[in-house]
């Protein structure tokens, strides 16, 4: 039995588990500093989309996760 964190799969899910909370906690913390520092409307968008962007980043990491995953079992 393969210890967790220590296969390919693991450790992808791992980095997952780090983008998504990583483009979290960026995302909080842009929204606050945008409202202490009354950053305009359009910055504060920039910084959404790239949240966004990192979102999306990880949620095709997942998908790619379980294609790997599906391919291993062998279920086609």
């Amino acid at each position: 039995m393969a210890e967790h964190g220590k296969t390919d799969q693991g450790r992808a899910g791992q980095r997952v588990a780090l983008i998504v909370a990583g483009t979290g906690a960026f995302w909080v913390m842009a929204n606050l500093f945008g409202t202490e520092y009354d950053w305009p409307i359009r910055v504060r968008a920039l910084f959404d989309l790239a949240a966004l962007a990192g979102f999306g980043f990880a949620l095709w990491q997942t998908f790619q996760l379980w294609r790997a995953r599906q391919d291993d079992r062998g279920d086609s």
